[in-house]
């Protein structure tokens, strides 16, 4: 299968996201997958700031969906800043999985003045395909519990308030306590899970 990934770490050579990425595809090649990588903060060309406005879309949004449309699988990487992904993942999450493509909404009374806002979600370009959310966090598990019962938690956010928008399959892989050191059989254990990922596919 074809798989997109769309990596938003600013390091995109030495981190602990960038080895993720990595490991990922080379799993992914041995195991037949094709790969189509964007490295957002390597682009020519980068994303202004979300602006629902702005319509049509950039050309690189129109761009970045058609190779979307082309792939079985979705995937980000990238770290939690803020309870949220990082600024130029969620960014691009913005541009590209947006109405009329990603999803769209009907009304449940078509017609209804008192109702016309209330609906419910259609499936766009993306429905039924794979959606990965790859997240590491600088804290232990135990610093992000208070928060895992709420819906704006990055996994938990992105896979009800997003990919199920766009009848998305969701599958995430999460690392915590995501420091500048880290014990190699520590780090091998989380290459392990990602390459566990992959043959799961």
């Amino acid at each position: 299968m074809k798989i997109f990934i769309a990596f938003g770490h600013h390091n995109t050579k030495t981190s602990f996201n960038a080895a993720v990425r990595d490991t990922f595809i080379d799993e992914a090649k041995k195991n037949g997958h094709e790969i189509d990588l964007v490295n957002l903060f390597d682009e020519k060309e980068q994303l202004p700031f979300y602006n629902q406005d702005v319509n049509p879309p950039p050309k690189l949004v129109l761009d970045y969906r058609k190779r979307l449309e082309e792939s079985s699988v979705m995937m980000l990487i990238g770290s939690c800043h803020n309870l949220r992904l990082n600024a130029i993942l969620e960014n691009w999450i913005d541009w590209v999985l947006h109405p009329k493509w990603f999803f769209s909404y009907r009304s449940l009374v078509p017609g209804n003045k008192y109702f016309k806002n209330y609906g419910y979600p259609v499936a766009g370009a993306m429905k039924g395909k794979l959606g990965i959310v790859s997240i590491s966090y600088g804290g232990p598990m135990m610093s992000y519990w208070n928060f895992s019962f709420f819906d704006n938690i990055p996994f938990r956010r992105i896979k009800k308030s997003v990919f199920q928008l766009g009848g998305l399959r969701t599958k995430y892989i999460r690392f915590y306590s995501v420091l500048p050191q880290m014990d190699k059989n520590v780090f091998d254990s989380h290459m392990k899970r990602v390459k566990n990922l992959v043959r799961s596919l």
